[in-house]
């Protein structure tokens, strides 16, 4: 089944979302992440997920992994718990055999070719470690780059993975890491911070906010000071800016870059928030995280676990506010936010200007 893209939100007048925003569904014209390549293994096919469509992975012991519906044309059964044989993946019921363009090449019990129907392709690409599908319109496939991921690749970075699944609407994730506000809710594990908003830019497909921050008391996390350098609180004198966190939202992707008061880049987060179901109210996160090597390279292996602890417990943190969000507005009937800060203003409306209203969609004006 095609997953097509009913027409997209207008922005009216003063940037208000037309519609609940919680309502909105990701534009499916673009590249989503939908497994690590790690997890589909040559001679094998792997079940995963995009909003609600069940698809299956196939890796062939030769050549490139594709993508097809999962579902057997025949009875509708899960091909991906099929067997592998060659280029292509047949059926664990009845044997049908399809290739990677969706075609049914073998109904073996008839011995002929134009018998079975074929089941959809999906457009495939494996980059970064991700493997990715492109869910809308298979003739735009080739017009829409692939993302660069963080420092995948880089020598001089050390890289982690990192994909939780969220019981909230994605547009939450876009907020929650837009507005560095939030840094109340991480003070158990970073202290006292103030976030400084230092800036922003945007265009027609994006928004960028850059801040830094201050600290205002209690012990800085080794971490953190890892990541960020020395913080100290100066007991109320002005603290100067020691680093730039860039946080960017290019729609579908965000992005969270900081640099040293040099202009280095010290670490690059790359993330894409994969919707699930088919009201999208659930979220596969596809994250990595790149952090620049020190001058010896084995301090930042000695301190590795602690950072993966340390970022891991910052975001249960702000998994559960997220999910909290959701059901709220699940009690609620739909969104009651009042929000005051430009930038996720600004945000909400690039959300619902590329996103596409779902059926369920109810037009609204926001307070």
């Amino acid at each position: 089944m095609l997953v097509e893209a009913p027409p997209k939100a207008t922005a009216p007048q003063q940037n208000m979302p037309e519609y609940d925003l919680r309502q909105i569904d990701c534009d499916p014209n673009f590249w989503y992440p939908v497994a690590w390549s790690h997890k589909v293994r040559a001679g094998k096919a792997f079940p995963t997920r995009y909003a609600g469509h069940p698809i299956a992975l196939i890796r062939p012991e030769k050549g490139p992994v594709y993508a097809l519906e999962d579902r057997c044309a025949h009875r509708q059964v899960p091909l991906s718990k099929g067997m592998v044989e060659g280029d292509c993946i047949k059926c664990c019921y009845h044997g049908w055999a399809f290739d990677r363009a969706g075609r049914c090449v073998t109904v073996p019990y008839l011995n002929r070719e134009d018998v079975g129907r074929p089941v959809k392709a999906y457009p495939c690409r494996e980059k970064s470690g991700l493997i990715f599908i492109f869910p809308g319109d298979p003739a735009l496939a080739d017009t829409v780059p692939v993302p660069d991921i963080a420092q995948v690749g880089n020598p001089e970075f050390k890289t982690r993975q990192f994909g939780p699944r969220l019981k909230c609407h994605y547009t939450f994730m876009h907020e929650n890491l837009m507005d560095m506000n939030h840094q109340f809710l991480h003070r158990r594990q970073m202290g006292s911070i103030t976030a400084r908003f230092m800036g922003q830019d945007k265009g027609e497909n994006f928004l960028e906010a850059r801040y830094s921050f201050a600290r205002k008391g209690g012990n800085q996390p080794l971490a953190e000071a890892l990541i960020f350098g020395k913080h100290r609180d100066l007991e109320g004198r002005e603290q100067p800016v020691e680093e730039i966190v860039s946080i960017r939202t290019t729609y579908p992707y965000q992005t969270l870059k900081i640099h040293d008061k040099d202009g280095d880049l010290i670490m690059d987060l790359w993330v894409c928030y994969t919707p699930l179901g088919s009201d999208q109210f659930g979220t596969q996160a596809f994250g990595l995280l790149s952090v620049k090597k020190p001058k010896w390279g084995f301090l930042l292996d000695l301190a590795w676990p602690a950072l993966g602890l340390f970022t891991h417990r910052i975001f249960e943190e702000d998994r559960e506010i997220v999910e909290l969000e959701q059901k709220a507005w699940r009690e609620q009937g739909g969104d009651h936010n009042i929000e005051v800060f430009p930038i996720v203003k600004a945000l909400r409306s690039l959300l619902a200007r590329h996103g596409v209203p779902n059926k369920a969609a109810t037009p609204r004006q926001e307070g």
